[in-house]
C-alpha cells in the first residue's frame, strides 16, 4: 500500500476537503448577533503607499512581506515598458522619450504611513551576485535580511542581502540547470540548486528556510538559514518528488494527484510547526508537520481551471493564527479562512482596476495590527493595503469590493 493510501486510510487522519463556497462554513461558526457568522473585515485604503520620487513606476509585483518594523516590502519585475524613458539600469534613452517614466528599482519598502524607506536592488557589473532574470518572491528573515527567489528560465538561485541592500549569499546559480545551454530541466533531486523558485519562509526557531521550488521543480526543499545547504526535501504527501509521475492537467472533481504539480508556489510555516504548502494549479493547499510528514489538505475553488486559485497565503497576527488569508489570482479574490477547519468564511474582491478590486492577486501580506497588504502581477503591477477595521458579520459568501459599507455594491 503506498504512502498516500495508507494516510488515506486514517493513518495520519487525514481529511480531504472540497470547499466549492463558504455555505457549509457558515453553519458551523460561531453565530454574531441576529445570527451572523462574524469574521475579520477590512477596507481597501486608495492612498496607501504615497506616490513614488524621480518619476518611478513599478513593473509586475510579484511578492510582498513585512518586517519586525511594520514595514511593507515588495519585489518587482522592473522591465521598462512602452511609457518608461529611461532604461532598467536608469541611463536615459536616446532620445529621451518623456519627463516620465523610469522603472523604479526592484526591491522597495515603505513605512506603516506608506513613505518610501528602501529602494535597491538589479544586476551587478562585479559579479558578486547573479540578479534573478525574474525575480519572485521576498521574505524578510528574523534577523532583516532580505530573500529573493530566482524564478527566470535559467535561474537556480536565491539571492540574500541586507535591509539596506548589502549583499551576504547566494544559494545555487544561474543556468546551472539548464541542459546544453538550452532551457532548464527538472530535477527534485539537486541538493545545490533549485528550479525557478516562487517564495520562502525562514523559521527564524531552528534557523531554516522552506522553499516553494517551485515552476520546475516539484517539492519543497529546507536550508539551513546560514549555510543554504538543503537539509530534506519532499513532494505532495511528504514522499520524495517523482519526475515520471506527471500528473497532466487538473480536472475538478479528480482525486488529487501524487504529484505536485508546478508551480509549488508558496511554503509557510505556522507558530505552532504546521507548513502549507501552494499547489497552485491543483487549487490545493497541503499542510505538513516540519518534517515533511503530511497531515491533511483542502482544494479550494474546485472548478477553477488555468492558473489555480491557490497562489498565496499569510495568517492572522493572533498567536493562534486563527485566520489564513488566501490570495487567488485567477478568480481575482482574496479568501478567508477558518485555520483549525480549512473553512472558507467569505471572500472578498473582484476582478478591475479600482482600489479593492484586483487583476491577478499574486502575494498577500499582513502587519502586526491585521492589515493585509497584496501585490498584482502581469498588468496589475501595483501594492494595495486593507486596513482591519475589526469583526463584523458575514453577509455573503463573496463581499465584494472591500470599500466602505456606504459606497460598496447595492448600497
Amino acid at each position: 500500500m503506498s504512502k498516500r493510501n495508507v494516510v488515506l486510510a486514517g493513518t495520519l487522519g487525514v481529511s480531504i476537503i472540497v470547499l466549492a463556497c463558504a455555505a457549509e462554513a457558515l453553519d458551523n461558526r460561531a453565530a454574531g448577533q441576529d445570527g451572523a457568522v462574524m469574521a475579520p473585515m477590512f477596507e481597501v485604503d486608495p492612498f496607501w503607499p504615497k506616490p513614488l520620487p524621480n518619476h518611478w513606476i513599478m513593473g509586475a509585483t510579484i511578492g510582498a512581506d513585512v518586517d519586525s518594523r511594520d514595514h511593507v516590502w515588495l519585489v518587482h519585475r522592473n522591465t521598462p515598458d512602452q511609457f518608461a524613458a529611461r532604461t532598467e539600469l536608469g541611463a536615459a534613452q536616446d532620445p529621451v522619450l518623456s519627463e516620465c517614466c523610469a522603472p523604479a528599482p526592484p526591491v522597495l519598502s515603505f513605512d506603516p504611513d506608506g513613505n518610501l524607506v528602501e529602494a535597491w536592488g538589479g544586476p551587478t557589473d562585479t559579479g558578486e551576485w547573479e540578479w534573478p532574470t525574474s525575480n519572485h518572491g521576498i521574505t524578510i528573515d528574523h534577523m532583516d535580511n532580505v530573500w529573493i527567489g530566482g524564478n527566470g528560465g535559467q535561474d537556480a538561485h536565491i539571492v540574500k542581502f541586507t535591509r539596506d541592500g548589502q549583499f551576504l549569499d547566494q544559494y545555487g546559480r544561474s543556468g546551472a540547470r539548464a541542459a546544453d545551454g538550452g532551457a532548464a530541466r527538472e530535477d527534485s533531486h539537486d541538493m545545490q540548486n533549485f528550479g525557478r523558485v516562487a517564495k520562502i519562509f525562514v523559521d527564524g526557531e531552528n534557523n531554516e528556510a522552506y522553499i516553494a521550488d517551485g515552476y520546475l521543480n516539484r517539492r519543497v526543499a529546507v536550508l539551513d538559514a546560514s549555510t543554504g545547504e538543503i537539509k530534506r526535501y519532499w513532494g505532495a504527501y511528504g514522499d520524495p518528488p517523482n519526475a515520471e509521475e506527471n500528473p497532466g492537467r487538473y480536472v475538478p472533481g479528480e482525486t488529487p494527484p501524487q504529484e505536485f504539480r508546478p508551480p509549488v508556489h508558496c511554503a509557510e510555516l505556522s507558530n505552532d510547526g504546521l507548513l502549507y504548502v501552494c499547489d497552485r494549479p491543483s487549487n490545493r493547499i497541503s499542510v505538513f508537520q516540519r518534517d515533511g510528514t503530511f497531515v491533511n489538505e483542502v482544494i479550494i475553488a474546485p472548478q477553477t481551471l488555468s492558473q489555480g486559485s491557490t497562489w498565496d497565503i499569510d495568517f492572522s497576527p493572533d498567536d493562534a493564527q486563527t485566520y489564513i488569508y488566501l490570495a487567488d489570482g485567477q478568480n481575482m479574490k482574496v479568501y478567508v479562512i477558518d485555520r483549525a477547519s480549512m473553512d472558507v468564511i467569505y471572500s472578498f474582491g473582484d476582478g478591475g482596476r479600482q482600489p479593492g478590486l484586483f487583476f491577478a492577486v499574486h502575494s498577500i501580506a499582513v502587519d502586526s495590527e491585521g492589515n493585509i497588504y497584496t501585490t498584482e502581477t502581469y498588468e496589475g503591477k501595483r501594492i494595495q493595503k486593507f486596513r482591519y477595521v475589526g469583526m463584523g458579520p458575514v453577509t455573503q459568501e463573496n463581499m465584494g469590493p472591500a470599500w466602505p459599507a456606504n459606497r460598496r455594491r447595492g448600497s
